[in-house]
């Protein structure tokens, strides 16, 4: 169970851990061994490496120190520092590393940086210990210039050397750059704002970043996330019992917690076992989304998939998704009608997880049949008649029938047409599972999608308490909050999901386990766990994250689950 935690937690999480007995040296000699694997993994295989490591002038520099030492003494690398001040002379660490012979350089006899851009540009492998994270921004003086000097060496590309280029018209043709350092960062990206998550025009942009005790609001809030790369946190000793680790604070979802929710499997089982799910989805312009979800929520697990959709859906589908069962909802020209509610309604009660949205379209008649879905019998309205479906199989069901809902989860346009609706909040069962985008969000909340993104986390705390609502905020490090105050961010930021039909994947998945026991706060958090992993499983197997298609993440759910389950 991997903590949030601000700068202000975090040092006193540190000083808990020092007065218990974890001596500050101890939590820095541990910090520089946790990083020094993660280079010796980068450079394993690999001949004449040389790791140049930049040493601020605190607590993030020694981090630095005992890395760099360690990677000397147990690999063959060239390992360099480069120290932005002088160090104390009775500094153990920095006594360690000159008692080792290492080279080492200081940044105030390095008048035009050269030698900084020498041993950053030359590095197989650089060591991003310059600033930690109490670093306050704008940096100014050396600390900027130094950090300017490292971040433009880095970058720098080195061209080919010739009178011109040989053209292949069957293959791409452009000049071959060096390759860049591969760059780990300790604790975070020097530049970046641990608690904000902002970034300093000079930012090193980590290929890793090894961050302890627990993850940073900062390393999962853009921009600063992107310049984080793959993120480790090191728990470098610190006991979980510690009071000031038992802080209200949200949780960086791992492959161990997701690992735990999934909903056990035994041998004797039937379909039933593993519950019942009813999708009610698409319309004559969003056909593939039924299919998506329904074949989401079977691929998570669920036992029976039942799809409610008009006519049309059911007839351009059916021949092709042979495993869910179809009813036929009342519809107009393809859309889903007021009529409709009451068929949900009886068929719901049937049904272990209901999903409701996908593909479904903005027409009138379909928020109609949103609002008539939550609304009781006791207003009198009397529904409208559909069009072109039997009128006397409508007219033999109860309009008073008011089955209790079973978990409910609410995508796509069911969201947009909730938006339209005055108080929706107030109507719909507690602990339903909504499932916006940004952009989505934004109507819900009446809020500009900007300053959503900015407050990630915030809004989406915010809201599931107000909405009473299990909210699922879709993105970069998608946030998961229910209404009691408990929040989840996922580990992902890929564009391998930024394609049509995603969220419909994602949607299927969460009633799957909804539909096999799981609470709505934990189908949501496995949920995006998976379909975010599945996100990662298919680009590797299509080679790239562009050519990534929604049925590309169903298809790849199976080895995803194989990956958490046998890991």
């Amino acid at each position: 169970m991997v903590k949030i935690l601000s700068v202000e937690q975090t040092r006193a999480v540190e000083a808990a851990a020092d007065a218990a007995g974890l001596t500050y040296d101890r939590m820095m000699q541990n910090a520089g061994r946790a990083v020094a694997e993660r280079v010796l993994k980068a450079a394993a295989g690999r001949e004449d490496v040389r790791v140049t490591v930049l040493v601020g002038s605190g607590n993030n520099g020694g981090d630095g120190l005992v890395a760099g030492r360690i990677i000397a003494q147990e690999s063959a690398a060239q390992v360099r520092f480069y120290l932005l001040k002088t160090r104390d002379e009775a500094d153990a660490n920095f006594k360690a590393v000159r008692d080792a012979g290492l080279f080492v350089a200081l940044a105030e006899n390095d008048h035009d940086y050269r030698v900084l851009r020498n041993m950053v540009a030359s590095a197989d492998i650089v060591v991003d210990a310059l600033f930690g994270i109490g670093v306050r921004l704008p940096l100014k003086g050396a600390a900027e210039k130094v950090l300017r000097a490292a971040r433009q060496a880095l970058n720098d590309e080195q061209r080919p050397v010739g009178d011109g280029r040989i053209i292949t018209p069957s293959h791409p043709a452009r000049p071959v750059p060096r390759a860049r350092p591969y760059v780990v960062a300790v604790d975070c990206p020097s530049g970046l704002d641990c608690d904000s998550g902002e970034l300093d025009a000079g930012t090193i942009f980590a290929d890793e970043t090894v961050t302890f005790i627990a993850a940073k609001p900062g390393l999962l809030q853009f921009p600063g996330a992107a310049a984080v790369g793959e993120l480790h946190v090191a728990t470098i000793g610190v006991p979980d019992d510690l009071p000031e680790m038992q802080a209200d604070a949200p949780l960086l979802v791992d492959a161990e917690q997701v690992r735990a929710l999934l909903p056990p499997r035994t041998a004797n089982a039937n379909k039933g076992t593993f519950g019942k799910a009813l999708v009610v989805a698409g319309s004559a312009n969003y056909m593939g989304a039924p299919g998506l979800a329904a074949m989401a929520a079977y691929r998570a697990g669920a036992g029976l998939v039942t799809v409610g959709a008009p006519g049309p859906v059911a007839a351009a589908l059916g021949g092709h998704l042979l495993e869910p069962t179809w009813i036929l909802l009342p519809h107009d020209m393809g859309v889903l009608v007021e009529g409709a509610a009451r068929f949900i309604r009886q068929e719901a009660a049937r049904y272990d997880a209901l999903l409701l949205g996908p593909g479904w379209g903005r027409e009138t008649s379909t928020r109609d049949l949103l609002l008539r879905l939550f609304e009781t019998s006791a207003r009198g309205q009397q529904p409208r008649r559909p069009i072109g479906f039997a009128a006397a199989a409508e007219a033999a069901l109860s309009e008073s029938s008011t089955a209790a809902f079973p978990p409910l989860v609410i995508d796509a346009d069911g969201l947009n047409l909730l938006s339209e609706i005055e108080n929706w909040w107030d109507k719909l069962p507690p602990n339903t599972v909504l499932t916006p985008h940004p952009g989505e969000m934004a109507r819900l909340a009446k809020m500009e999608i900007q300053d959503i993104q900015a407050r990630r986390l915030e809004v989406a705390r915010n809201k599931a308490a107000e909405w009473k609502t299990v909210l699922l905020l879709k993105g970069a490090h998608t946030v998961v909050a229910e209404p009691g105050g408990q929040t989840a961010i996922l580990p992902f930021k890929t564009d391998a999901l930024a394609t049509a039909g995603s969220g419909d994947v994602l949607a299927g998945i969460i009633t799957g386990l909804l539909a096999q026991g799981l609470s709505p706060f934990r189908a949501a958090v496995a949920g995006a766990y998976l379909h975010g992993l599945a996100g990662l499983n298919a680009a590797r197997r299509q080679g790239s994250t562009r050519s990534v298609v929604a049925g590309d993440v169903l298809q790849a759910l199976g080895e995803t689950f194989q990956m958490l389950e046998n890991d």
